[in-house]
């Protein structure tokens, strides 16, 4: 068991204060700028990962592959746990009127480990959450970590027939379920023959089936956590390179697959969030301040995007508990909701996607609400476009944006982007982070491509998961000697920068043409009526395919097919000009993620080109 003063150790002078935002007066701003950058990335990065130093680099053997790692990242998930108790009557989680401190989160969690353990279970079993951001997903996750099972978190979006889906193919042996997916799933519980219990929270009617039970008799409602006992930590052994999470991948295409995650996988967005805004200051030629998170102001953070997603889970709920944080969580995302809550909880941090980020800089009502609380809006998980981020800076002037490159495959971050890094390259997705490596490889997977060239993405580092869970043929094709072939079209520059070009998948190649869609949105994202645009092919029955674009506006703005098409013409090549524009009522369907659901949008085109 780890000690209280190695948790001392694990969480001291973790606080970087606002991550993008340089220290010192207005005028020293401006001299910064001028002399900026003050040294490379990769003597920035020398420098935060020097020996002795909090972000120190080793090497530790994964599965047989030599990688490095971040030597002082918490071991497991237990010591995530002990350093986050440590915070007490701190403030964790704020859901509507509930305000849930560290110690209560802690003792929910030691009351559901200790439950699971009752039922027998151990180390490897899996035990699923399938619920919206509520304060008891944390304390299920890691009430089920801290007994060694797999968490397997399922997409709170699902049907009840997608659920099923992952219930069976992830063998869950237990579930905790708030009750608008209990009443998705009742009806499958019979085809999960692993599944022996399940857990409701927030049903009003208690118990609708034999296996079920109330969360409530285990732990009580979240207003009374208080009382529960302290709890022992259970004495189960767990090791870095241990499975830890399934987390089922967010693709747009095909049937989810279970990417099987380790603790270390998880645990390295940590370090990689840390480091990043290190970063900034000293290409800025500034010292890195360090502060202690005991005793330092607790960094804010709106919780707009689902935990049961890697950057929900890994990238934003583990660093702040590291840093003991506090999570605003949000039902949905509605954005003037959104605002209300920056305004009430002086929230400091705020994103997700891209189209939050849009809709947080477009709202009508955004005048009305005090937002300058944020000094960091940033995102992740689907391309943006270099537009939003000249709208984020001169909306919020003392906020700078920043954004990155991650997927379930990486265990969320592998670059990370802010700062004036961030405004100059605003079409980069920044680089990698220190223990990860990126390289662009031939569609073929033969041969390793030059500076600038456009291939396919492939990304190794102590984040990335080790497999499929059960699917070893395609295991084997998207792991390849600890590479992940991430599937997107990319290019590196020379100083190691990420520019992510486009889903493989989805570029459309007009008469032997390459035309990466997001080049082409990115343009109409200049509009000043366009909010959400989506590229797609148009079926050709010479030249193969055709862009068309669908596109949302703006509340109470206009634009016609000639002026978008127009200014496409103005930019581009004129064989990306889309032949066709459709003006979409409501926003482009999104996965959970954020990711644009083309295979829904190209049936507008396909439909139109049968008729």
């Amino acid at each position: 068991m780890i000690s209280w003063r190695a948790v001392a150790v694990l969480r001291h002078a973790w606080i970087i204060p606002s991550n993008n935002k340089p220290s010192g007066n207005a005028k020293r701003m401006d001299a910064t700028a001028k002399a900026w950058p003050a040294m490379s990335i990769a003597q920035a990065h020398a420098m935060l990962t020097a020996p002795g130093t909090r972000f120190e680099i080793a090497e530790a053997s994964i599965h047989g592959i030599r990688t490095r790692v971040w030597k002082n990242a918490p071991p497991t998930l237990r010591e995530l746990f002990l350093v986050a108790r440590s915070y007490g009557g701190r403030e964790f989680l704020i859901n509507d009127d509930e305000r849930v401190s560290y110690e209560n989160f802690a003792r929910a969690s030691l009351a559901i480990a200790a439950e699971l353990r009752r039922l027998g279970v151990v180390k490897g079993d899996r035990v699923a959450i399938i619920a919206r951001n509520i304060p008891e997903w944390p304390a299920m996750f890691f009430g089920a970590a801290l007994v060694g099972a797999i968490v397997t978190p399922l997409n709170a979006w699902w049907t009840g027939a997608e659920l099923e889906y992952g219930l069976i193919d992830s063998g869950a042996k237990i579930a905790f379920v708030d009750a608008e997916r209990l009443g998705r799933l009742t009806e499958h519980f019979t085809k999960c023959s692993a599944l022996e219990r399940v857990y409701v929270c927030r049903h009003p009617e208690g118990a609708v089936h034999h296996i079920v039970t109330r969360l409530e008799d285990v732990i009580g409602k979240v207003s009374s956590w208080e009382k529960l006992p302290v709890g022992e930590v259970p004495d189960v052994p767990l090791a870095p390179d241990d499975d830890a999470t399934i987390l089922y991948t967010s693709g747009t295409t095909g049937m989810a697959k279970g990417a099987l995650g380790t603790h270390r996988n998880m645990l390295s967005n940590i370090m990689a969030a840390g480091l990043s805004g290190a970063r900034n200051f000293l290409r800025r030629g500034e010292p890195v301040p360090m502060l202690d998170p005991m005793t330092a102001p607790p960094r804010i953070t709106l919780l707009s995007i689902p935990l049961f997603h890697a950057t929900g889970c890994f990238a934003v709920l583990g660093p702040t508990m590291m840093v003991g944080g506090k999570l605003v969580l949000m039902r949905k995302w509605d954005p003037e909701l959104a605002m209300q809550l920056i305004e009430r909880e002086k929230v400091n941090q705020a994103g997700g996607v891209p189209t939050i980020a849009w809709q947080l800089l477009e709202h009508p009502a955004r005048a009305k609400y005090d937002l300058s609380s944020l000094d960091s809006v940033g995102y992740g998980g689907a391309p943006s476009a270099p537009e939003l981020v000249r709208k984020l800076k001169a909306t919020f002037p003392n906020s700078l944006p920043g954004n990155g490159w991650g997927m379930t495959e990486t265990s969320a971050t592998c670059t990370h982007h802010s700062g004036e890094d961030y405004l100059n390259r605003p079409d980069s997705c920044g680089p990698p982070v220190p223990v990860c490596d990126l390289k662009i490889m031939s569609i073929d997977g033969a041969r390793e491509l030059p500076v600038g060239e456009v291939g396919e993405l492939w990304a190794r580092g102590p984040n990335m998961v080790r497999g499929y869970w059960n699917k070893p043929k395609e295991t084997a094709h998207t792991f390849v000697d600890g590479w992940v072939r991430t599937g997107d079209l990319a290019r590196l520059d020379e100083e190691g920068f990420c520019y992510i070009i486009d889903r493989a998948k989805d570029m459309l190649i007009r008469g032997g043409e390459n035309i990466y869609c997001i080049e082409v949105e990115s343009v109409l994202y200049e509009h000043p009526a366009v909010i959400d645009a989506a590229v797609v092919p148009i079926p050709h029955h010479t030249l193969g395919e055709e862009p068309g674009a669908i596109v949302h506006l703006k509340a109470g703005m206009h634009a016609t097919e000639q002026e978008l098409r127009g200014l496409v013409a103005s930019k581009l090549a004129a064989f990306k000009v889309p032949v066709k524009i459709v003006f979409w009522p409501e926003p482009l369907p999104r996965n959970a993620n954020g990711k644009l659901q083309k295979i829904q949008l190209r049936k507008v085109f396909a439909q139109a080109a049968e008729a």
